[in-house]
């Protein structure tokens, strides 16, 4: 199955997206892709009403219409840092022996197409291409990776937008350089895992201005989904409809040689393999 929200900014309405050019509406079955949805069984839910609609011919065309994320604002967006082998070398840095943990700001949220706004005083923004993990129950203390397995709801595009200075010249954590408005536009779907063969082999691929610079694939990621969740759970509760950024292949600004970073009026492309593409113009702060 395929979530979408469709329509404007904060007014987005949850739907079940049907090929790659129709959806139906699900708000009366839903109300949102929310904690209280994901809580209560998640995706499962709407196949029976889906495909009741499906029959009766209540589809609508996609053409047109604005995506938003396909979850609502999460209770936390979580994540992973130096999580594939060739990205952590491109920096300089040691492979970890254990997930480096960091968070986002709930309201860095946004759409696969919304602006990316560049922040004040930034000098060094950046782009990563992510997978993300959308948690579909409760998490804690999970026994195993099946049982972890068995707690994702689905998985989206994310771009985990970066400003470096703010997040490495700044002192303290990283999440100052991480968590500024528009800086972690997401979807256009969520996928549910049945629909994914292998999360561990899907390409991945990120182009500014038309120049590919990411050019990589979960492959060489150091630790998979399944073992994210079932780590993560064992420092503190994952609820419903959380989203975690689970790292990025190598090809981001900071790695080129020398460094390149985006500026008001680039164009970012992105995309995971089965789960669409993403569009954002940089704009400046207002």
């Amino acid at each position: 199955m395929r979530l979408v929200r469709i329509g404007d900014r904060g007014r987005e309405r949850p739907a079940v997206q049907v090929g790659d050019d129709a959806f139906i509406d699900v708000a009366d079955v839903a109300g949102d892709f929310d904690e209280a949805f994901f809580g209560a069984g998640g995706p499962p839910l709407l196949r029976e009403p889906v495909a009741e609609r499906i029959a009766a011919g209540r589809i609508e065309p996609l053409a047109g219409r604005r995506l938003g994320a396909p979850i609502a604002r999460p209770h936390q967006i979580l994540c992973i840092g130096l999580n594939y082998s060739d990205h952590a070398a491109e920096t300089g840095q040691p492979v970890p022996s254990e997930p480096i943990v960091f968070t986002k700001a709930p309201n860095t949220l946004v759409g696969p197409d919304d602006d990316v706004i560049v922040p004040r005083r930034s000098t060094k923004l950046d782009w990563e291409v992510e997978l993300g993990v959308v948690i579909g129950r409760r998490c804690r203390y999970l026994a195993d990776e099946a049982e972890a397995v068995a707690s994702i709801a689905g998985y989206v595009l994310v771009n985990d937008v970066s400003e470096r200075a703010f997040q490495l010249e700044s002192g303290g954590q990283w999440t100052k350089g991480k968590s500024a408005e528009t800086f972690n536009p997401c979807g256009p779907v969520l996928v549910t895992p049945d629909e994914i063969p292998d999360v561990r082999s899907l390409r991945m691929w990120l182009d500014v201005n038309g120049a590919r610079r990411q050019d990589g694939s979960t492959a060489t990621m150091l630790f998979g989904p399944a073992f994210v969740v079932h780590y993560l759970s064992q420092f503190m509760v994952l609820e419903p409809g959380d989203l975690i950024d689970t790292g990025t292949p190598p090809g981001v600004g900071m790695g080129q040689r020398p460094p390149v970073f985006l500026q008001a009026g680039d164009l970012m492309e992105l995309g995971i393999e089965g789960l669409g593409r993403q569009r954002q113009h940089v704009v400046p702060a207002p």
